[in-house]
């Protein structure tokens, strides 16, 4: 029922005459009316429905309350027959004219909402882009595509439904078959959908393993090499077994963390993360270590990523380091690199927890059993007071036993060495290349 509302219920004026330094200002605060209110979060519904019980609410607010297992009418505790959700026209064109009467008090009129897709529109578009895709058509298949990334766009409940009703899967199937093809001829339409399918992860499995085709990696190691964000973020999600066995891999995530500035962080931030779990892969991670090593890896992450990298990028970048300073190469590579040193040890405790854990761990590979000028210059950079500052906040027990391991490995060396404040600023460390 729609109540009405008096003037005097709407405004509640304050006078800060006192208070104000203009003396005579009101100020004045909007009340929304009561049945304005979604009953769930209390705030102005935007997209109003109806449900089987007679009661408003917003569409998005009473969907994720169904969502989250409840199958009761939060207001009257009844239990619901049906889920269907009626649009609340009525309500929701007096919203509107409220919100027009008071926009001088700063309220923005409430957009008319579209009408959600439905599950029975996702399943037959994924029917259609199938079919096109079978049938070599790719401009129908981009049409189809763009529709469901319109569909995104409009409201997160849309990208539930699509993501609920198989898109994911039948973009994979998609994809998988355009790859068989000419990629360059294909590429309009593997783009799109490779652009679709970034907000559809984490992907189901079944998605993953026929994404996982060697066709269809292959493919997106071909985007990869021309710096497509969605190709990056998509490779993340394919298993490392797979990975390896397509030409190229390697080259490509290295082109795109060197590229970093172009590309985007997003995309140095997975192309990491893939890297990571290569190199830390049980049994076989030392193999793609000493390769990553071989395609200048080490340099890579000390010149153009560590210098200036932002907390999520550091961590990655600290970790996909440390593995591969179990290598020997890799170690080697470190240790004449003369940023190691100084870079490394000036995120301890800068970063996060977890930066400070690999620091120490790749630390503890470069300074051990080393010769003496390496472990001279560390303590010059300021590592033995980080070190035991980091044992007095408290760490990991096996980040402890390498930082104590490191310590009593420095003190012997302490005398020889004109320690530094570890406060240092190291802001005057640049890219070599620069």
């Amino acid at each position: 029922m729609v109540l009405s509302w008096t003037k005097g219920r709407v405004f509640r004026r304050c006078r800060k005459g006192k208070e104000l330094n203009s003396g005579g200002d009101l100020e004045i605060e909007i009340a929304i009316p009561t049945h304005f209110r979604c009953p769930v979060t209390l705030d102005l519904m935007k997209d109003p429905v109806t449900l089987s019980t007679g009661i408003t609410y917003d569409r998005d607010s009473i969907e994720k309350w169904v969502e989250a297992g409840n199958h009761t009418c939060p207001v009257t505790k009844t239990e619901l027959t049906t889920f269907d959700m009626i649009p609340n026209h009525a309500i929701r064109r007096m919203i509107q004219d409220w919100c027009v009467q008071h926009r001088s008090h700063g309220i923005e009129r409430i957009p008319t909402p579209r009408i959600p897709v439905t599950p029975y529109e996702v399943t037959d578009t994924c029917t259609k882009i199938l079919s096109a895709a079978q049938h070599g058509d790719d401009n129908k298949c981009v049409e189809l595509v763009r529709k469901i990334k319109s569909w995104g766009r409009e409201s997160e409940r849309n990208k539930r439904c699509v993501v609920g009703n198989g898109a994911p899967l039948a973009l994979a199937n998609a994809f998988e078959v355009f790859s068989r093809g000419v990629v360059e001829k294909n590429a309009v339409v593997l783009e799109e959908i490779l652009g679709v399918m970034t907000w559809m992860r984490p992907l189901s499995e079944e998605a993953r393993n026929v994404l996982g085709a060697m066709s269809s990696i292959s493919t997106m190691v071909w985007f990869l090499n021309k710096q497509v964000q969605s190709a990056a973020l998509l490779i993340k999600e394919m298993n490392v077994e797979a990975l390896v066995k397509v030409e190229g891999v390697f080259e490509a995530l290295v082109n795109v963390i060197k590229n970093k500035d172009h590309v985007g962080g997003g995309a140095t931030k997975a192309c990491l993360s893939t890297i990571f779990r290569m190199v830390s892969a049980k049994n076989i991670g030392v193999v793609f270590s000493e390769r990553f090593v071989e395609l200048g890896l080490v340099s890579v992450l000390l010149e153009e990523v560590l210098v200036d990298a932002e907390r999520g990028v550091c961590e990655k970048a600290l970790g996909v380091l440390d593995c591969v300073c179990d290598c020997k190469q890799g170690v080697e590579m470190a240790k004449a690199n003369a940023l190691t040193l100084p870079l490394v040890i000036k995120k301890l405790l800068r970063v996060s927890e977890l930066s400070s854990s690999f620091a120490v761990s790749i630390l503890w590979k470069v300074c051990g059993k080393t010769e003496e000028g390496v472990l001279i210059e560390a303590l010059q950079v300021g590592v033995f007071q980080k070190l035991l500052v980091l044992l007095q906040v408290g760490c990991g027990e096996s980040t402890k036993e390498k930082a104590t391991e490191l310590l009593r490995l420095l003190n012997g060396y302490r005398s020889k060495a004109e320690c530094v404040d570890s406060s240092l600023d190291f802001k005057h460390l640049k890219n070599p290349s620069n």
